[in-house]
């Protein structure tokens, strides 16, 4: 399996941007698709991002699409996730995932992180 560690998270005002890293370290990093999810307080973890390994695909949640965009480093081992025109909605613990491919990256990821907190204040 994969170690990963996000950083990046803080507080922030709506409409202001943030970018979150999750570094990974231990096998291949370039082996698993990454992926980022996140949970807000009260309610159930979800989706919002996943890249394939190579970075040529990429997939997003509706809530995100067209303000959140996912890359990744394979020579840094890091996947990002950019947040541009945060809303207070997007108030959440987000966490990093590594998948063996993007299609099981919604249900059954192979690693977490811990997550970081992030929140946007209206």
């Amino acid at each position: 399996q994969v170690q990963l560690v996000e950083s990046g998270g803080r507080w922030v005002q709506a409409g202001e941007s943030l970018r979150l890293s999750c570094a990974a370290s231990g096998r291949t990093f370039s082996s698993y698709s990454m992926g980022w999810f996140r949970q807000a307080p009260g309610k159930e973890r979800e989706f919002v991002a996943a890249i394939s390994r190579s970075g040529a695909n990429t997939y997003y949640a509706d809530s995100v699409q067209g303000r959140f965009t996912i890359s990744r480093d394979n020579a840094k081992t890091t996947v990002y996730l950019q947040m541009n025109s945060l809303e207070p909605e997007d108030t959440a613990l987000y966490y990093c995932a590594a998948a063996v491919n993007m299609y099981v990256m919604r249900t059954t990821p192979s690693s977490w992180g811990q997550g970081t907190k992030v929140t946007v204040s209206s």
